[in-house]
Order: C-alpha cells, then sequence, then structure tokens
C-alpha cells in the first residue's frame, strides 16, 4: 500500500484539530449522515474546554488510493517534547500559519523540529477569512522564518496552500475569493510533495515507539512507525533499552488507526504507524526488533522536566466530604497510570509521608493533571509550582524562557514595570503607536503568577506567548511571590451575611454566604502586605429590642472566583491548594491560628537575621 506519513504542527490555536476535522470530512472517512463534532480529535472534556490539544493524536484517511497517516500535535509550549518525538515517526508536515497571526514563538519551535530532522514542510496558511487577515504577509515571515533557521535550499521553495479550516475551504491561491468548498487541493498535494517512507519491508522487522497509551485491559500501548520488515500478532520480540540490555515478549495486541478508530490488526507492514501491546515497561526511545535480531535506533530525546510541585492526601477538616478516592494508596495509583503514558511527567513519594514531588514541563502540563483526577473524584491538596534548579560546573542554575508579549501601546509601561520586578531583560521591542510587540528573556519562576493576571492587566487585549531557553545562573530570590496578605479564617462552619460584611472591609473576599470554611483557609486577599485573621462565620447578636434598622437587607460585594490555574499562581510557599471534586479551596499549611502565627514570627526573625549577616 502506498503510505504517507505527516505530522500538523503550528503555534497554539492555529487551527491544527480543525483542519484534522476538515481532512476527515474531505476524505469521506465517516459514512453519510455521522454527526461530526467540532475538534473531534480532542476527545479529552479539558481540550474542548480549553480550546487546545493535551495529547498528541494518530488518525489516518484513504485519498486516491494512498493512505495518509495524520499525527495531531500539541501546540503548547508545556506538551513540545511530543512534537520532538513526533518528528521520527514521520516523513512530512503541514506548517499551519495563522493569515493574520503570522509567525509566532512556537512556530519557529515546531519548524526548528521539523527542519532538524528533515521533514518535508507543506506551508498551510489558514484563517484566510480573518478579518485583516494578510496571507501574504503570513507566507513572507515563513520564508523569512525559513531561512533565519538555516533551512536546506531545496526546502525554501515550499508548496502553500491557503485555507479556512473552520469553513472547510482551501485553494493554491491567496486571494480569499478562490476559496472553493472541501480539502481537495490540499490532499492532493500531500500525495504529491511528501516523500514515502523509507524502509525494507525484506529485513527483519524494526519499530521504534514515540508515543505511549494505556489500556486497563492490555496495559502500556507504544505508538510509532515500523522501520523495518513487517509483525504479526504473536511474533516473538526484543526490547532493547537504553542500557542495551533486551527483554524477550510477544506482540499481544496490533492497531492501526483509520478515522476516529483505534483498529484491531493481525499484521502490519513495513512504513505504516501502529500501536503495539505486550510490554508493561515499554519506554519511549527503546527500538523493538524480531527476537534474535540486535539492530537498535538512535534514542529519542525526551525533555526533562522543569517544574515541580507537591501532590499530598486532603488534610483539612472537610476530608472526604467530596471526593470518592482519597487516599495515599489510590492517589498513589492514579499517579503511576498516568506516568504509563506521559513520559515528560516524574513522581517521588516523600518518604513516612502522604505527600508526593510530582514534576512536569510546566503550569499547564501539572494543571490539566490534577483538573483531570478531580473531575475524577480526587482529592488532595497541592502546593505552589517552584522550578527544578540545576547544578551545572558548581553553580546553581534555574530555567529561562523567551517570553513575546503583544499589547496595545497604552499597557506597555504597567508591563514593563511588573516584568522588571520578576528578573526579566528586554531584548526587542517594536511599537507602532497603536500595539506594541516585547521580546523578553525571563527566568521561569517570573512567569510563576504572572500569565493568570496577564490578561486582567491588558483587559483581555494581550497576547502572550513563552518558550523554554536554557538553562542560566540563579537570579535573585524573591521572584514571583506575592507581596499582598490574605485574610485567614479562625472558625469552621457556614459563612454569613452579617460576618463577610465586617469581613470585606479588610478587602476582597474569595467566599460567598452559606459556603463553608475552617480555621486556616484563607476567605479572602487582605488590602495590606500582612495576613490578618477573620471570623466569618459570626452570627448576628440576638436581643428582644427592636432596632429601626432591623429590616435593612445587607448588600455585599461579588466575591472574586478563582481558577485552579489562578490559585496555584496566587498561593505563596507556606500555602496549598485544596483540590475537590466540588471545591478549590485555598488554605495555610499550618491551620492552627496560633501555631501559625509562632511560625510567621520565628521566619520573620530568621529572615531580619539573614539581612543583618
Amino acid at each position: 500500500m502506498d503510505i504517507r506519513n505527516i505530522a500538523i504542527i503550528a503555534h497554539v490555536d492555529h487551527g491544527k484539530t480543525t483542519l484534522v476535522n476538515a481532512l476527515l470530512k474531505s476524505s469521506n472517512t465517516f459514512r453519510e449522515g455521522e454527526e461530526i463534532a467540532d475538534r473531534i480529535l480532542d476527545s479529552n472534556p479539558l481540550e474542548h474546554e480549553r480550546g487546545i490539544t493535551i495529547l498528541a493524536k494518530a488518525t489516518s484517511i484513504n485519498w486516491k488510493g494512498t493512505k495518509i497517516n495524520i499525527v495531531d500535535t500539541p501546540g503548547h509550549a508545556d506538551f513540545g517534547g511530543e512534537v520532538e518525538r513526533i518528528m521520527h515517526m514521520v516523513d512530512g508536515c503541514l506548517l499551519l500559519v495563522d493569515a493574520f497571526e503570522g509567525v509566532m514563538p512556537q512556530t519557529r519551535f515546531v519548524l526548528k523540529n521539523a527542519l532538524e530532522n528533515h521533514i518535508t514542510p507543506i506551508v498551510v496558511v489558514n484563517k484566510v477569512d480573518r478579518p485583516n487577515a494578510d496571507p501574504k504577509k503570513a507566507v513572507d515571515e515563513v520564508l523569512n522564518l525559513f531561512i533565519e533557521l538555516g533551512a536546506p535550499e531545496e526546502f525554501l521553495d515550499f508548496p502553500v496552500v491557503y485555507c479556512s479550516a473552520l469553513n472547510d475551504t482551501c485553494a493554491p491561491s491567496s486571494d480569499f475569493l478562490d476559496q472553493r468548498p472541501g480539502m481537495a487541493p490540499l490532499l492532493d498535494m500531500m500525495v504529491e510533495k511528501i516523500p514515502s517512507p523509507v524502509c525494507d519491508p525484506t529485513a527483519p522487522f524494526q519499530w521504534q515507539p514515540a508515543l505511549l497509551d494505556y489500556s486497563d485491559f492490555v496495559g502500556r500501548i507504544g505508538i510509532g512507525t515500523v522501520r523495518k520488515g513487517s509483525v504479526k500478532v504473536g511474533d516473538a520480540l526484543w526490547d532493547i533499552r537504553k542500557d542495551g540490555t533486551k527483554k524477550s515478549f510477544k506482540a499481544m495486541k496490533l492497531y492501526t488507526f483509520l478515522g476516529m478508530k483505534r483498529i484491531e490488526v493481525q499484521k502490519v507492514e513495513c512504513g505504516d504507524i501502529c500501536a503495539v501491546a505486550g510490554l508493561d515497561d515499554l519506554s519511549v526511545g527503546d527500538t523493538v526488533c524480531k527476537e534474535g535480531v540486535d539492530d537498535p535506533l538512535p534514542r529519542l530525546r525526551i525533555d526533562e522536566p522543569t517544574l515541580q510541585m507537591e501532590f499530598g492526601t486532603n488534610s483539612s477538616p472537610l476530608r472526604g466530604k467530596e471526593g470518592k478516592f482519597v487516599t495515599a494508596r489510590l492517589i498513589e495509583e492514579r499517579l503511576y497510570r498516568e506516568v504509563q503514558r506521559d513520559v515528560s511527567l516524574r513522581y517521588q513519594r516523600i518518604p513516612n509521608t502522604e505527600t508526593w514531588t510530582v514534576s512536569g514541563r510546566g503550569e499547564l502540563h501539572l494543571g490539566v493533571l490534577i483538573e483531570t483526577m478531580r473531575r475524577e473524584g480526587y482529592e488532595l491538596e497541592v502546593s505552589k509550582p517552584r522550578v527544578i534548579i540545576k547544578e551545572i560546573d558548581g553553580v546553581k542554575c534555574e530555567p529561562y524562557e523567551d517570553l513575546q508579549i503583544d499589547v496595545p501601546s497604552e499597557y506597555v509601561g504597567t508591563i514593563m514595570e511588573i516584568l522588571g520586578s520578576r528578573g526579566a531583560s528586554l531584548s526587542d521591542m517594536d511599537d507602532n503607536g497603536v500595539t506594541a510587540r516585547l521580546v523578553y528573556v525571563v527566568p521561569s519562576r517570573g512567569l510563576l503568577g504572572f500569565v493568570s493576571n496577564f490578561m486582567t492587566l491588558t483587559r483581555g487585549y494581550g497576547i502572550i506567548n513563552h518558550t523554554f531557553k536554557e538553562y542560566r545562573p540563579m537570579a535573585k530570590t524573591d521572584i514571583g511571590e506575592r507581596n499582598i496578605g490574605v485574610l485567614v479564617s479562625t472558625d469552621k462552619g457556614d459563612a454569613t451575611p452579617y460576618a463577610i460584611e465586617k469581613v470585606e472591609e479588610h478587602g476582597t473576599m474569595f467566599i460567598a454566604p452559606g459556603e463553608t470554611c475552617y480555621e486556616g483557609m484563607i476567605v479572602g486577599e487582605h488590602r495590606y502586605p500582612s495576613d490578618l485573621a477573620v471570623n466569618c462565620t459570626m452570627l448576628k447578636p440576638q436581643t428582644n429590642v427592636r432596632s429601626a434598622h432591623a429590616d435593612m437587607t445587607v448588600v455585599l460585594k461579588a466575591p472574586r472566583r478563582m481558577t485552579l490555574e489562578q490559585c496555584l499562581d496566587y498561593i505563596n510557599p507556606d500555602e496549598l491548594v485544596e483540590v475537590t471534586p466540588g471545591a478549590i479551596r485555598m488554605r495555610k499549611r499550618i491551620l492552627d491560628t496560633s501555631e501559625r502565627k509562632k511560625y510567621d514570627a520565628k521566619r520573620k526573625k530568621e529572615k531580619e537575621e539573614a539581612l543583618r549577616g
């Protein structure tokens, strides 16, 4: 069978998954009358809600006698490691670029990976129907990027297709009026321009997993491209590992992909993308060969985690009231299942505790895991994310990132002031009087707590993008900590309107009347740098004396509601986020008010002594 293996790569939100939808429709992969959801490959509920692809997914279509395997890749920097590994599975890529936004930071990252692996590109300019779209300018930016990244000369004359994936239209011309229904021009170009897999069907079987999945029925599943030969169910195979050791196993199940279905098959031929089950500890980058054949492929690079946080069993007074899974054993089993499919995730139990150090690629990476566990019925408490410090040549180093910000010019001063206090250094600035583009190099710590507040600072008009750059010597230590105090509850019970009316004079509330609070729970933000202990459960004194104001209605301000990511950004190291299926609450690590005051006084004294010494 004639095969093409293609990845779709782009900056986040440039339309990759929507384009896959359009390709599936145009190839008649679905039966007539079948209902097709928007962004059908984004099967995870969180992917639909956030409008992003979190996990890479494989599908395939048949077009004029050619099987086209398509891998939809994540666009967010936190999941960039998957993009790098997918480049080893494919021979070509569709580089998607927004006709209005043009080249963005993640566009550079994904194209760099494709060029390093000599992947044949087709440039797809999407969203040509957007107001003020400029497809020609977008193509010029892509060409400049190819040149800047040192692309081979044969890639500089790249083919271009213009489309609106959302409207399912496509054309080889940049003129919007030339758009026609269907993706036939792009499908024809994929068959014509992307080379077939280079492989030897007569050689012994060789295959390398680039992605992992997990099934409760068959265990760990590897997904990759067959490099040599073919494989049948029941074949005796060798797993050649990183240290050169070999482990024998049998191919228990084989799967290929068609449309939205993973199809169980008895045999897979050379050049096809398939999934193999049969080895519980199969790892990304291993080489699987026919038993007796020692022919390993180069190892795939797996991105190391840059951020870590503590996951612990819920220790609040409300433990077990909302969740089904609250014990350490159940949480550890869930973390184990997650690392079976996510090679960028690590976890390690802290000795003699019910707490684990969980490491990942970024705030979104870990936030998605926490939110998924919450929806599955788990209760846990998590700490503020912190960067992973490495010692390089005897010097403590921390991760730095390239940061690009596009904002209306009126907000430039505010953004520059805040980033300056977070250790960021400005490397480029372009201001046309209406909008400005700021390019920074910033410690990853400096972005903790900044990203979630960015949209508020710019009233929703700002665009922010960041990608990992390198490790550098550590900057000053107080970057990223909240410098405003909080209101902390001193009592357990339901909040009352009478008490909240008194408390909200001191700041902004996070809870409303009727919500349960407990001692040590953060119920609001203080207007001053110090924390304030407050009682939100106090009842109005009852007397037999009538008041002239007895029937006056208490009017309260609406509480500030915060998402999980906002809470993780907001808390300080001495605080935790309690996560349950019914609520997300912030709390102090030390719940007892008097004990916490002793601890705070001791810490303040230690800081003063350190400054004097």
